[in-house]
């Protein structure tokens, strides 16, 4: 019979390996090609691949706990190898949301990923706790030390970002990079109509989305999505603001990234970036701030996360970057 290379061959012997990954093949040993030596080397090859990919996948499961932190039983997923970095999502999402997936996927391709569920959302069940960024980054914090992780890198969108930006004014000593995606330094930094959409947002306008159902099916209190809502809502409407001061003399260099319409001002967009010792400067005559500004052109808030391959290769670039020479 005609095999994948285009010549005849014949197949003796019953002998087959049988993969749940790559199906069902015959045996090395009990296969007789009436073709070229070139081609049994190429059949011999594809068969090598064929188990390599076998093995390399079963190594790809992520690895996947419970951590004791402070009062929570914070799920995480541990992928990939390399130099950690934290993943923080955004609020009413977790770690196996799609989007947020394809960034897990891509970056654990160099690094040792860290995802996590955080207080309330995906696996990890919500306490009696103010949901605040102080208490999201002592979180994080105290994850790294569960895991005997002295420092890392720390990405994070929307409150994930705030959480980032937080965890680099709390636990300095902790982090090397941030990575925040679309949130800023204090509530007004939203456009008005972003905080004054809070007061109407209701669980029933929640009622059978996605943000709703797949935490539904995980989580491990069943039925406790309106008050994990109640939790959120009370975080976003709750007055806040990490100063300004705070926010300049974090030492971790820190890529802020946005969409040019996702609800946080251009001007304090500005700000925080001018605060990091970006703006005002000519690169090219003088030495440039080690923290960056990327603002992705007819992108929203949630549209953000679609522009994973825009997004992706800049993340790299970044917390792959070489300190610059004083």
């Amino acid at each position: 019979m005609r095999n994948m290379f285009g010549t005849d061959s014949s197949l003796s012997g019953t002998g087959v390996i049988c993969d749940r990954v790559v199906g069902c093949y015959p045996t090395l040993l009990n296969m007789s090609l009436s073709g070229t030596s070139t081609t049994k080397m190429k059949m011999s090859a594809f068969i090598l691949m064929m188990l390599l990919v076998s093995v390399v996948s079963a190594q790809q499961k992520p690895t996947t706990g419970y951590a004791p932190v402070n009062g929570l039983r914070m799920y995480y997923e541990i992928h990939g190898s390399g130099d950690p970095v934290v993943l923080l999502h955004g609020a009413f999402m977790a770690i196996s949301d799609d989007n947020w997936s394809v960034l897990i996927k891509e970056l654990a391709k160099t690094r040792k990923v860290i995802a996590v569920d955080m207080q309330g959302h995906g696996r990890t069940a919500d306490i009696k706790r103010d949901i605040t960024y102080e208490n999201l980054s002592d979180d994080v914090a105290a994850l790294l030390d569960y895991l005997k992780i002295e420092r890392a890198d720390v990405v994070g969108y929307s409150l994930g970002g705030g959480t980032a930006m937080m965890f680099a004014i709390r636990h300095p000593e902790k982090v090397r990079k941030v990575v925040s995606l679309s949130h800023p330094i204090r509530r007004d930094g939203w456009v008005k109509e972003a905080n004054d959409f809070w007061p109407n947002f209701t669980v029933e306008m929640m009622k059978g989305t996605p943000a709703e159902t797949e935490r539904e099916k995980v989580n491990p209190v069943p039925g406790s999505f309106p008050a994990f809502f109640a939790h959120i809502k009370a975080a976003a409407m709750r007055p806040w603001d990490f100063g300004a001061d705070k926010f300049k003399a974090t030492k971790a260099p820190m890529f802020l990234i946005f969409g040019d319409a996702d609800g946080v001002r251009i001007e304090h967009i500005a700000e925080m970036y001018s605060l990091k010792g970006g703006g005002h400067i000519h690169g090219d005559m003088m030495p440039r701030s080690e923290s960056r500004l990327a603002i992705i052109p007819n992108t929203t808030h949630v549209g953000l996360m679609s522009r994973m391959a825009t997004i992706v290769p800049m993340i790299n670039d970044f917390l792959d970057a070489m300190p610059q020479k004083k």
